[in-house]
């Protein structure tokens, strides 16, 4: 279970899988993207035209088209694609989901989940697609199971 919702999941993992294939000033197809990301295509559709129309990514029909990032996108904070997905709701909403929470009247996880979500918010603001993209290629961050040594997969229960 993540934090994000999946469609935002999916999104993420497809900008970053966007960015990578940008750097090499490739367009990417849907189905390419849908593929490397383990996402159904048409529901991955929906969420690139979003992106899209957000102007986080580019979209270009015709042969040749597909979807990529200029450089000027690679500075887009990561807070831009969620709200872009999801909307303010992560940023603003109570980890309870009731729509009565506020300061004046807190639910019972109130200020323990505001100080968590404003971390993250802050952490999403200040982290670029770029930065991500940088150390994807270092390949200081992973974005499929794939890049793991077999050995490494096992989890230590002592973590």
């Amino acid at each position: 279970m993540g934090i994000f919702s999946k469609t935002c999941e999916y999104g993420l993992r497809a900008v970053f899988f966007i960015a990578q294939s940008s750097q090499e000033n490739k367009r990417v197809s849907i189905k390419e993207i849908a593929e490397s990301i383990h996402s159904p295509e048409a529901f991955l559709g929906k969420i690139l035209q979003n992106l899209s129309r957000a102007g986080i990514i580019r979209s270009m029909k015709g042969p040749g088209g597909g979807f990529n990032l200029d450089s000027g996108d690679m500075s887009t904070p990561l807070s831009e694609v969620v709200k872009a997905i999801d909307g303010e709701s992560l940023f603003v909403g109570c980890g309870m989901g009731l729509e009565f929470c506020s300061e004046q009247y807190p639910c019972p996880l109130h200020h323990e989940f505001k100080s968590i979500r404003n971390n993250l918010s802050e952490m999403l603001q200040k982290t670029t697609v770029g930065q991500f993209n940088d150390d994807l290629i270092k390949g200081k961050i992973l974005l499929t199971k794939s890049h793991i040594e077999p050995d490494k997969t096992r989890t230590n229960s002592s973590d």
